[in-house]
């Protein structure tokens, strides 16, 4: 099929669903222009373009859904090519290699929102490093041009592990960069009851149980904040855990991120989160990659 002919088609599948929407996001306008801190635009709003990292995964699949029934151009990011068959009609599949960072050029290349949903569990090291931090430090090593940054990790993740350490390692990157973002950290995916639906969003990651006493929230959900967020300036340098309460869903978001307050400008953790990770004692490589990412994109 050729490509005016496949143009037309989408916009004609899209119209519907852009009318009918989600219920928890409510009416979002295009993305808007993305500023990095020193004011510099690189979104254009009729060109929006959204990299989903790692998304054959369980927020992933529906992060794509989600961006695409936005009518955003919708790039999905796997390991194995096979994994196109999980996404529908309209979304552009690129391979690439998360841990290598010379196979990632062309999942960023003219990117203006890249979401990250990628993330593994247990106590091994290596992978952790390569994976939770190495997924973030390699995507935004090859990026060329200013992003926003949706950034997913986990409720409990500034107590000390060795995959949370990894992953609040990432987290660091993000806020070191100088690029417009938000960081969500979610609860136990999908552990909420059917009337448990009503977000609620804190700070500090207080909640260190390792349970879903920590919270819960559906995984639709989550990748709905995600997308939501890469329109939303007040969602802009902010670090959050999302967890669902009972009730139903919010129809706007915006009052739940303005409500917020930003993380500090100089910092590099969340606003509130414990000091128990201190950089005198980061590993060297990781000092390096921090003083590499800083300011870059300013």
């Amino acid at each position: 099929m050729n490509r005016p002919i496949l143009a037309v088609l989408l916009a004609f599948l899209l119209v519907p669903l852009l009318a009918t929407g989600a219920a928890i996001a409510g009416s979002q306008p295009p993305l808007a222009d993305v500023q990095s801190e020193n004011g510099r635009a690189n979104m254009r709003p009729d060109q929006p373009v959204v990299l989903v990292v790692c998304a054959s995964g369980s927020i992933g699949v529906p992060a794509v859904a989600e961006a695409l029934r936005r009518g955003y151009e919708t790039r999905a990011l796997v390991r194995d090519p096979a994994q196109a068959r999980l996404f529908p009609d309209g979304v552009q599949v690129v391979v690439g290699d998360l841990t290598r960072a010379e196979t990632l050029h062309e999942a960023v290349a003219g990117v203006t929102g890249i979401i990250f949903t990628h993330g593994i569990g247990g106590n091994d090291p290596e992978g952790a490093e390569q994976v939770n931090y190495g997924a973030v430090r390699n995507v935004l090593g090859v990026l060329k041009a200013p992003a926003r940054i949706a950034l997913m990790t986990a409720v409990g993740v500034t107590k000390p592990s060795v995959w949370h350490d990894w992953k609040r390692r990432g987290e660091r990157l993000v806020r070191a960069s100088g690029l417009p973002y938000t960081i969500v950290r979610p609860g136990w995916f999908d552990y909420n009851a059917p009337d448990q639906h009503r977000l609620v969003l804190r700070q500090g990651d207080t909640h260190w149980a390792g349970s879903p006493s920590d919270g819960v929230v559906a995984r639709a959900q989550i990748a709905q904040v995600l997308v939501a967020s890469l329109t939303s300036s007040a969602a802009n340098r902010k670090t959050f855990e999302l967890v669902a309460e009972q009730g139903a869903a919010q129809t706007d978001l915006e009052p739940l991120f303005s409500a917020l307050p930003a993380d500090p400008v100089a910092g590099y953790d969340g606003i509130r989160d414990r000091d128990n990770l201190p950089l005198a004692k980061e590993p060297a490589a990781v000092v390096r990659d921090l003083d590499a990412i800083r300011g870059r994109f300013e």
